[in-house]
């Protein structure tokens, strides 16, 4: 037996995670230069939503609403990476940046896991541990360009 509302707040989490991946690459693709490099955060950012809309539709499925990153911090991000990148919009820094929040995402998600595993329906924490998995190979993609 699951727990309902287990299964809310870690959807939630996968929600608003692959939202701010998603929503910080619709920030940073246009100061980026076309090329391979530009292409793979495109790949990305689709991944992202992908997760995202999953988890959002599974949460409308269970009749819960889902919630969305406040508009306060979506600023405060934006503002950040657009500051970082007019000083420095190198596929090195770039990579830098994202690898910074990825690794924010993948301890994020394994907390979450290790939280949730035993009380959440297996599909949710399925969801949580795809999320985990592509915030890692990102990383080791984005490796190759710092």
């Amino acid at each position: 037996m699951t727990d309902k509302n287990a299964d809310a707040q870690l959807l939630n989490f996968i929600y608003q995670n692959s939202q701010m991946g998603a929503d910080s690459l619709g920030e940073i693709l246009p100061m980026v230069e076309a090329g391979t490099f530009k292409e793979g955060l495109r790949a990305q950012q689709k991944e992202y939503q992908q997760i995202h809309d999953q988890a959002g539709r599974k949460l409308n499925e269970a009749g819960y609403d889902e919630k969305g990153i406040n508009t306060m911090q979506k600023m405060m991000t934006y503002l950040v990476i657009d500051m970082k990148l007019m000083v420095d919009s190198s596929p090195s820094h770039v990579a830098k940046m994202l690898i910074q929040g990825s690794n924010m995402g993948i301890i994020d998600a394994q907390k979450r896991i290790h939280e949730y595993e035993s009380v959440a329906d297996k599909d949710v924490v399925k969801l949580m541990k795809r999320l985990q998995e592509f915030e890692e190979k990102n990383v080791e993609r984005l490796k190759a360009y710092l």
